[in-house]
Parts: C-alpha cells; sequence; structure tokens
C-alpha cells in the first residue's frame, strides 16, 4: 500500500487547506465551512507567524549546530512542521492548555516561553525547562519524551476543567458523559503519527469521548515514526481513528497555517462551549532527522525529500504575503532579527552555570518523601567517594 493510499482513498474527503504548494490563495473545498474563522485576519497577524516561523527556524537550527559541537546532549528539530504549529498555536486562547510532546518549538515562543528554556533542557541543565504555573509561560506544559504520556495527561486536565466547570455551574452531579457543559478553556495536545500506535493515545481518546471533554487532539503526521513509514503503521488515513472513537475529526494541509488557524480556531472554541473533543490530522513532514541521534538517509529516499521541501510553509506564506504587497524590507528585517535572537541564544546557553545536583530532587513531590530523601544520601556518598578517592592519592 503506498503513501497516498494511506493518507487518502476514495472516501476521503480533500485535506482542507487555504493555500497551495505555491502560496497562492486556493482553498479546497472542505476549506469553505472553515473559512469564516479567517474573517478578520489580515496581513499584519499574517506577518506575525511569518516571525513566529522564522524566528523558530533559526533557533532550531542554531540548537542543532550546538548538538553537533557537543554542546547539546539531543536535538529535536521541527523544520518543516512550523505551518500548522504557528497556526494551532495562534488559534488557542491564553486561557486554553496546551500539551505538547518534544518538537513544539514555535507554539512554546508564541505561547511566552523562552527559547533558551527550551534549549537548556537538552543541555542537561533542568528537568523540565520553564515553571508551568508561570502565567509568562502561557500555560504550555512541559515537552513530554515518553511518547504518549502527554495524551493521557492532557485528557486528565480537560476532566478536570469539565468538572470544575460542573461544580461552578452548581451541577450536582459530576456525571461529565454527557456533552453541553461550557467550560469557557479548553486542553489542547500534540503528537505524532507514531504516537497514534501507542495504547497511551488510545486509552486517552476512549475517555475523552466517554467524558466529553473540553479537548483538542493534534496528530502531526510528518510521514516517520524515526524509520518506520506511516503507511506500516496505518492501513487507514489517522483522522479516521479518530472518528471510530466518537470524536469530530478532520485532516488539513499542515503546512498550511491558515487551514491550521481556522480549524484549530473553531474546534477549540466548541470544546469550550460543550461540544466536546476534535481531532485534527495535520499532513507534514519531517524535513529533517527525527533527533539529531538519527540519520534519516538511511531510510528515506532524496527524492521525497526534494518534493515536501518544495512545499515548506515558510516559503509557502513568505509567497501568500508577497501577493499581498509585503516587501523585500520586511523579509530582510525577519531573517536578521531571527539570526540574532538565535544567536543570543547560543551565547546564554555557553554560558549557563551548571546547577547544584542537589536541585534534581526540588519539585519531585509536593511534600518531604522518604524515596528521595533515600536518593539524596545515596548521591551525597557516591560524590564524596570521589573525593576519598583523590585524598588516598
Amino acid at each position: 500500500m503506498s503513501e497516498h493510499d494511506i493518507l487518502h482513498s476514495a472516501v476521503d474527503p480533500e485535506p482542507i487547506r487555504f493555500l497551495d504548494d505555491a502560496g497562492r490563495y486556493a482553498p479546497s473545498a472542505t476549506a469553505a465551512e472553515f473559512a469564516e474563522e479567517l474573517a478578520g485576519v489580515g496581513v499584519d497577524e499574517f506577518k506575525q507567524w511569518y516571525r513566529d516561523m522564522v524566528h523558530t527556524r533559526a533557533f532550531d537550527t542554531e540548537c542543532t549546530h550546538l548538538q553537533r559541537q557537543g554542546q547539546l546532549a539531543l536535538w529535536v528539530p521541527s523544520v518543516g512542521q512550523e505551518g500548522c504549529q504557528v497556526g494551532l498555536g495562534r488559534a488557542a486562547e491564553p486561557q486554553d492548555h496546551i500539551f505538547p510532546a518534544y518538537r513544539e518549538h514555535a507554539i512554546a515562543r508564541i505561547r511566552g516561553v523562552r527559547l533558551l528554556d527550551v534549549a537548556k533542557q537538552f543541555r542537561g541543565l533542568t528537568h523540565g525547562g520553564w515553571d508551568v504555573t508561570d502565567p509568562a509561560n502561557g500555560n504550555f506544559h512541559l515537552y513530554t519524551l515518553v511518547l504518549g504520556a502527554q495524551t493521557q495527561h492532557a485528557t486528565g486536565y480537560a476532566l478536570g476543567q469539565l468538572l470544575d466547570a460542573k461544580r461552578n455551574a452548581g451541577v450536582t452531579s459530576m456525571d461529565a458523559g454527557e456533552a453541553g457543559t461550557a467550560t469557557g478553556e479548553a486542553t489542547m495536545v500534540f503528537y505524532g503519527d507514531g504516537t497514534t500506535s501507542q495504547g497511551d493515545a488510545n486509552e486517552a481518546m476512549i475517555f475523552a469521548a466517554s467524558y466529553q471533554t473540553p479537548e483538542v487532539f493534534v496528530v502531526q503526521n510528518n510521514r516517520w515514526a524515526i524509520s518506520v513509514p506511516v503507511a506500516r503503521q496505518s492501513r487507514t488515513p489517522l483522522y479516521r481513528r479518530a472518528l471510530g472513537f466518537g470524536l469530530r475529526a478532520v485532516q488539513i494541509d499542515g503546512n498550511d497555517p491558515l487551514a491550521a488557524y481556522a480549524v484549530g480556531r473553531r474546534f477549540l472554541r466548541e470544546a469550550r462551549e460543550g461540544g466536546g473533543p476534535g481531532y485534527i490530522e495535520a499532513l507534514t513532514y519531517r524535513i529533517g532527522a527525527h533527533t539529531t541521534s538519527d540519520d534519516p538517509t538511511r531510510y528515506r529516499e532524496h527524492g521525497e525529500l526534494e518534493r515536501w521541501q518544495q512545499r515548506d510553509p515558510i516559503a509557502r506564506l513568505e509567497a501568500h504575503l508577497r501577493e499581498q504587497g509585503v516587501e523585500d524590507a520586511f523579509f530582510a528585517e525577519v531573517a536578521e532579527a531571527a539570526a540574532s535572537e538565535a544567536m543570543a541564544v547560543r551565547d546564554a546557553i555557553l554560558t549557563l552555570p551548571v546547577p547544584e545536583a542537589d536541585a534534581m530532587f526540588e519539585h519531585v513531590y509536593s511534600e518531604p518523601h522518604p524515596r528521595i530523601e533515600e536518593q539524596r544520601e545515596w548521591l551525597d556518598r557516591y560524590e564524596s567517594s570521589f573525593a576519598d578517592e583523590e585524598a588516598a592519592r
């Protein structure tokens, strides 16, 4: 079965999109019902989206270089996936909560997380990188490298949002299984096509559908789960799996930020208003490696990569902006500012102090815990043993 057969079939509608591969405004037939979500969104907003993507890619590229130079333990690039991330990130309201996987750098930046905080966790200097409870970080939760775990975290959080709304409305029954309760806030969770094969992701959809949580699942289908193609994971388009669980589900062109924004805005609003969970499969492509420990040339054909590079979301939005009269000076200014920010992060990373070893035991439990104390004492003895060896020489 070919990749095309997996992504589309005779019974599947065309993926939702507003920009064609060349960046021209050419909405698909499936985009019509979402077009109103773009009302009032104009050149100024598109210019900000473009800035978001270019800054993220410059930062991403710099972190890849840092890892190759031995300054980061690992890096997870997002090159090629910035379009759906920026569109969906901009579609969310401040009160919404976002649960990422580990390559949602553009959304982190949009929500207010410092790029330095994203990078320093890959240098091994922090457990999480940023304080989720800090309003400056925009309800953007920590990266999750345990595949699929974030789907259950998100569904649990969304269930809490729903039960709080019921309690605040004076509903005596805490049965959350009926749609219709407006929460005023929603949860959005991101994961990849490979994670759709994890039990956690499917269990999360069962609970979301059963309890009608105010939640939007976003699958960034970048075609490859490390070296495993999507055609080997599923013999049906991924969004159809969600339909089987009873979720509202659509497939979008993930390299079109306008499509991501329009659909994300609609699904999030419906979730906040009591419409239950939705599911967005964003068709995109991982231009680079899965992580810097991966070599995609061992399993991908170069021709495939070239075809997707021609659909680059940054190039598409740039073409759209130029079509609307945006001049060279804007693009030059954005490129310069992005390079400057990326270099500032690089310089800051290289000068960050090494944290005290005891810091790893902080914030694990809210109260003192005997197992933590036991581990702290073991580490003290271990580190002291090196001083004893040195003194014995």
